[in-house]
């Protein structure tokens, strides 16, 4: 196996579950590069109302690296303000080039900063640390990277010192974000809250011991209906016109005219909103399968340095899970930090609406990962996640 084939020999990991156990994971190769972004202020934006723009600009990332790599599989990891990702040395360059080009468009587009570094795995195992990657496959078409050994939180910190960045390009051409969406109306809560959880091993814990942790916090989980699934069986609502319609595009429309790009959406929408009310197949497009994947390919769940899940949870899983987490931090195993709201919101990727290969990021609609990070930090003085 050479390195640049690293991800793709990855074997998929089929139960989330599995994924507490450390040995799934394996090292990312040392000439690799691992590149960060997050969002400037992003717990002044979420006061502000900005949550949807926050997350469209994270997902941005992710569809922007996708695009640029015309499918090919890499490791990435949606944060709600921002994403991660690594890539072989042979697209470190365009790693630098993607990156640099959505500085410059996401403070031109939406008045938003962006931060942005590219580094080598060998630095962050110089530091002592590590970064190691599983493959959790969610169907047979679609699958998400995981990330454990503390070295993408390290990582982060160093962006945000200013280390390895990224410059901007505002010569560049806009970034191609062709497949990003968020039409999706937010999803509200089932049974009384959509908990926002981020756990993450405490200094000095012992990967083992957070992996028990974390296992025990899933089994927690898996009391509720569906594991806690936010997003319903039927899919999310689609309004009209639909709230993210503005956002999406702004990151559609490249160099043409905004106002043009908009009425095109808005027409779009309409169509595609009659279509999943009236439930019936048009073309190779079904409306209820694709509901069906949307619900399937959904990242509640992850393992980014720690354990991250956006929860429909009743007040009693809460409560336990809160006491589980707050028994581990007391005993130096875990800092955790968490947020309520009432409805978690949907970011999606869709190359093609008749293929099943699309993805969907999930949040809290109101803080989501990004408050809750932010209560880890006040509570504990650390976290990945500070403004």
């Amino acid at each position: 196996m050479t390195t640049d084939s690293f991800y793709a020999a990855l074997p998929k990991v089929r139960e989330f579950g599995d994924l507490s156990d450390p040995s799934v994971f394996a090292p990312l190769p040392g000439d690799w590069h691992l590149c960060c972004t997050d969002i400037v202020n992003s717990t002044g934006l979420v006061k502000a109302g900005r949550y949807k723009t926050v997350n469209m600009v994270g997902a941005a990332v992710i569809a922007a690296m996708r695009n640029a790599l015309e499918g090919e599989a890499f490791p990435y990891v949606f944060g709600g303000d921002g994403a991660s990702f690594a890539v072989p040395p042979r697209h470190q360059a365009t790693a630098q080039r993607v990156l640099g080009s959505l500085r410059s468009w996401t403070e031109a587009e939406y008045g938003i900063s962006l931060r942005a570094a590219v580094l080598p795995a060998a630095a962050i195992r110089a530091e002592g640390l590590d970064v190691q990657v599983a493959r959790y496959a969610v169907s047979e078409h679609a699958d998400f990277a995981m990330f454990s050994g503390g070295g993408l939180a390290w990582a982060e910190a160093q962006m945000k010192s200013g280390a390895f960045a990224v410059a901007p390009a505002p010569q560049a051409a806009p970034p191609d974000l062709a497949g990003l969406s968020c039409r999706w109306s937010n999803t509200p809560a089932r049974h009384g809250i959509i908990l926002s959880v981020v756990a993450q091993p405490a200094p000095g814990a012992g990967p083992q011991a957070f992996a028990r942790l974390a296992a025990e916090v899933l089994d927690l989980a898996a009391e509720l209906e569906d594991n806690g699934h936010p997003v319903p069986k039927a899919g999310p609502k689609l309004r009209f016109p639909p709230a993210g319609l503005t956002l999406e595009a702004q990151a559609s429309r490249g160099r043409a005219p905004l106002v043009l790009r908009k009425l095109a959406l808005f027409f779009h929408s309409a169509l595609a909103g009659l279509i999943f009310v009236t439930k019936r197949r048009v073309g190779s497009f079904d409306p209820v399968h694709y509901l069906s994947m949307l619900r399937a390919h959904s990242d509640f769940r992850k393992f980014d340095d720690g354990l991250k899940m956006t929860l429909d949870c009743t007040p009693a899983i809460r409560d336990r899970i809160r006491q589980h987490l707050q028994q581990a931090a007391e005993a130096g195993l875990a800092q955790f930090g968490l947020h309520e709201q009432d409805a978690a919101m949907v970011t999606c990727i869709v190359p093609s609406p008749v293929e099943d290969d699309h993805i969907h990021f999930v949040d809290g609609a109101a803080g989501g990962y990004t408050q809750a990070a932010a209560n880890l930090a006040a509570a504990f003085g650390s976290g990945k996640k500070t403004a």
